[in-house]
């Protein structure tokens, strides 16, 4: 199976890539009104304050929205996959693939839990972490 494609990291989301290789999922929070984003960025949406921090997010959600992926093919997954949209407990959404359950069985509201996939490393690449949801049992 071909490896998937690799993340574009930057100065704004650096602290969430190196969280995933740290067993952690972060999420951004802005420094003067303490709203949480995601994706990251360099300007709070909310009062356009430019510092921020992260805070650790339990990593626990609902499948907010959902879709059954069948076609094109995407390099490093076995279609069909689901990829679903999980709002997390601490309120921010976040967008990976579904793993552990039938694509017929997956609906809105269901439990779900951050699990860390390792991107394994090939040649001079170390290779990567990615998140991915579960069902909470």
């Amino acid at each position: 199976m071909a490896r998937p494609p690799r993340p574009t990291w930057d100065r704004d989301s650096a602290f969430f890539w190196e969280g995933l290789e740290a067993g952690e999922l972060r999420v951004q929070r802005c420094s003067e009104c303490e709203a949480l984003r995601h994706p990251p960025g360099p300007m709070c949406p909310g009062c356009n304050a430019l510092d921020w921090d992260w805070v650790v997010s339990s990593g626990r959600g609902e499948v907010f929205s959902f879709v059954v992926h069948h076609h094109p093919p995407i390099p490093g997954l076995d279609p069909p996959c689901t990829i679903a949209l999980v709002e997390l407990e601490e309120g921010t959404r976040l967008l990976a693939n579904l793993d552990g359950i039938a694509p017929e069985e997956v609906e809105v509201g269901l439990p779900v839990e951050v699990e860390f996939h390792r991107v394994e490393a090939v040649e001079d690449d170390p290779g990567w972490v990615v998140p991915r949801w579960r069902p909470r049992s």
